[in-house]
C-alpha cells in the first residue's frame, strides 16, 4: 500500500532536515527570481540567509489569492515561459483567473504525489478508473489521470456530465474506481438506481475531491454506490490534487510533507497555532520549480497532527476541512458554515442529499433559508407529516447552529444537480 515507502515512512528528524534544506532553497529562488517575493521579503526584513530553522518559516510573509490575480497571467512564474509545459487556471468567477504553470519536473512531481495518495487508499494496477471530473483548465482531472496511469490503472476519461452515459459505461466497462466530486457521485448513484443497474456495478473505490464532504454525505455515497469513499485535498495555486489524502484507515489526510510544508494559523491574527488546534491552513511549496509559493493562505479550516499513523506513514495529517473562512456566513451575529447544515440534513432518511442555502435580507436583518428535497413526494399531500418533518429538521439545525432558520421542503428532483463543484449557497443580499 506504499508508492514510495522510504519517503512516506521517513523518520521525523530526517524529514525535517530535508524540509529545511528545501525551504532554504525555495526562499532563495523566490528572492532571486520573483519580483513579487523580493518585494514582500524585503518589506518583511527577511533575506534567504535568515532562514536557519523551520521555525523561521513564521518570519515569511503570507501569499494571498489576490497576489495571483494582481500578477495575472504569468507574473508569479520563476522560470522562463518556454520551460512551462502546461498551464492551468481557476474558473475566474470572481474576476481574473489564477494562472499556474508546470515545468517538466513539476509534472513528474505532481503525478508522483497523487500516485502516493491513491496507492495509500488502495488503487491498483488492475483497476478500471472512470474520471468524471471536467477536463480542461481545472487541475483535478489531469492530476488524477496521470497518477492513475503511473500506477498502471486503465483510464476512462469521460469527463463530467452525460450522467446516463456515465452509468452505462460504468456498467459495461466494469469500472472499479470513480473519480468525481462528492455531489456528482450522489447524482450518479441516483441515476444508476433509476436505470435499474445500481446493484450490478463493480465499483469498489471512490477518489473524491474539489469540494467538501461531510462524514454524513460520505455515508450516503457509500450506500448509494457500494464503494469505499475517500478524500484527497489540493488546490491549483499549490499544485492541484496531491497535496494530501487519506490512507485506507481514513484517520486524517496525509500530507506529502517532503513537498509541502503545512501550518495552522489564527485566521484573524495570523498567529501560528500549536499542534491540534483548529484554524486556517497555510501551505508552502518546497520543490515547485515553475511557481513556488510561500505561506499561501488557503482559507480552509482544519487542524494538524504529527503523530505517526497506524498505517506506518510519518508525515503530518490534517482533518477533513470543516469549511472556509470566506464561505462562512454571519447571520444575526452567528457564524454558520454550510458543512454544519449538511451534517444535519444528511441524518434524515426522508430527504434526499441535495440542498440549497438561501441568504437574504429583510430590512436590516439577514435571513437564512434551507431548501431540502423530499425523497417521497407523497409527503407533500399530508400537512401533518410535512410539518412534523419540517419541525424536526428545524429543531436539529437550531441545536447545532444556535440559530432558528427557515426550512422549506420541496418536491423530489426539483433542486439543481451538480456535475462539477456544487454551489450550495445563494446569497441575495
Amino acid at each position: 500500500m506504499f508508492f514510495d515507502k522510504n519517503v512516506e515512512t521517513m523518520p521525523r528528524s530526517e524529514l525535517e532536515r530535508l524540509q529545511l534544506e528545501r525551504l532554504q532553497r525555495q526562499v532563495g529562488i523566490c528572492y532571486e527570481k520573483s519580483p513579487l517575493y523580493r518585494k514582500k521579503l524585503d518589506k518583511a526584513g527577511v533575506t534567504p540567509d535568515k532562514i536557519k530553522t523551520l521555525a523561521d518559516l513564521q518570519r515569511l510573509p503570507f501569499t494571498l489569492k489576490d497576489d495571483f490575480r494582481d500578477n495575472y497571467p504569468f507574473g508569479m512564474f520563476t522560470v522562463p515561459l518556454k520551460k512551462i509545459l502546461r498551464l492551468h487556471a481557476s474558473s475566474g468567477t470572481t474576476g481574473k483567473p489564477t494562472v499556474v504553470g508546470y515545468t517538466r519536473f513539476d509534472l513528474d512531481m505532481w503525478s508522483d504525489c497523487v500516485a502516493r495518495l491513491i496507492t495509500a487508499v488502495g488503487a491498483r494496477d488492475d483497476d478500471m478508473a472512470q474520471i468524471a471530473f471536467g477536463y480542461g483548465l481545472f487541475t483535478g482531472a489531469l492530476g488524477l489521470h496521470y497518477a492513475l496511469e503511473k500506477i498502471g490503472a486503465s483510464i476512462i476519461p469521460i469527463s463530467s456530465g452525460q450522467t446516463e452515459k456515465q452509468v452505462m459505461l460504468m456498467h459495461d466497462f466494469g469500472t472499479t474506481v470513480l473519480v468525481s466530486t462528492p455531489s456528482y457521485a450522489l447524482h450518479i448513484g441516483e441515476v444508476a438506481e433509476a436505470m435499474g443497474v445500481s446493484g450490478e456495478l463493480k465499483l469498489r473505490l471512490g477518489l473524491f475531491g474539489s469540494e467538501g464532504c461531510t462524514a454524513e454525505m460520505r455515508e450516503q455515497i457509500e450506500r448509494s454506490l457500494n464503494l469505499f469513499a475517500t478524500d484527497n485535498y489540493g488546490m491549483s495555486e499549490i499544485l492541484g490534487p496531491g497535496v494530501s489524502g487519506e490512507c485506507h484507515l481514513r484517520c486524517g489526510l496525509h500530507f506529502n510533507e517532503d513537498h509541502f510544508l503545512p501550518e495552522i494559523i489564527n485566521p484573524e491574527t495570523g498567529e501560528v497555532l500549536p499542534e491540534g488546534e483548529r484554524g486556517e491552513l497555510v501551505l508552502t511549496t518546497l520543490t515547485k520549480e515553475g511557481l513556488p509559493v510561500l505561506r499561501y493562505r488557503t482559507r480552509d479550516i482544519t487542524r494538524l497532527t504529527y503523530e505517526k499513523c497506524q498505517c506506518g506513514r510519518t508525515h503530518a495529517r490534517m482533518d477533513k476541512t470543516t469549511g472556509r473562512t470566506d464561505d462562512m456566513l454571519k447571520i444575526r451575529g452567528v457564524n454558520v458554515f454550510p458543512s454544519q447544515i449538511e451534517s444535519v440534513i444528511m441524518t434524515f432518511t426522508q430527504i434526499a442529499p441535495h440542498y440549497e442555502i438561501v441568504v437574504d435580507r429583510d430590512g436590516s436583518h439577514d435571513t437564512l433559508e434551507v431548501k431540502v428535497e423530499l425523497i417521497d413526494g407523497s409527503v407533500l399531500e399530508s400537512f401533518a407529516q410535512l410539518e412534523a418533518l419540517r419541525a424536526q429538521i428545524r429543531h436539529n439545525l437550531r441545536t447545532v447552529l444556535g440559530l432558528d432558520i427557515k426550512v422549506s421542503l420541496v418536491e423530489p428532483k426539483s433542486l439543481q444537480r451538480h456535475v462539477g463543484k456544487a454551489k450550495r449557497v445563494v446569497d441575495r443580499r
